[in-house]
């Protein structure tokens, strides 16, 4: 098959892996994402990538350059080529799980990475 098909709730809400890549394309990524209790992404900055986040459970804040937003169930954050941005999970009980679209693709295809951790030098 030519694309994906998936149900993203749920595999979301499955997933334990800080970054698991399901699908890469030419143009776009998707990649689920699990920040454990106080766990955060880290500031950074994508030149040439646009990015677009759903949050599926937990709670947290996104930081967009200075701007700071909370974050629950539903939330979304569209994070445009050259911002600064940060995702934080504020909870000190439950993971915040989330899916992402990467344009043009960020990571090579199949990276599982089971921790943060796990992606460091």
């Amino acid at each position: 098959m030519n694309g994906y098909v998936t149900n993203i709730e749920r595999d979301t809400l499955e997933n334990e892996d800080y970054r698991r890549v399901l699908y890469t394309g030419k143009h776009m990524q998707l990649v689920l994402m699990t920040l454990q209790p106080g766990e955060e992404i880290g500031l950074e900055r994508h030149e040439g990538h646009d990015q677009f986040i759903r949050i599926e459970a937990g709670t947290g804040y996104a930081q967009l350059d200075r701007e700071r937003r909370d974050l629950e169930d539903g939330s979304i954050v569209v994070i445009p080529s050259g911002a600064e941005h940060n995702i934080v999970n504020t909870s000190d009980t439950e993971p915040l799980r989330l899916y992402t679209l990467y344009s043009p693709p960020e990571h090579p295809d199949g990276t599982v990475q089971h921790t943060k951790a796990d992606g460091r030098g």
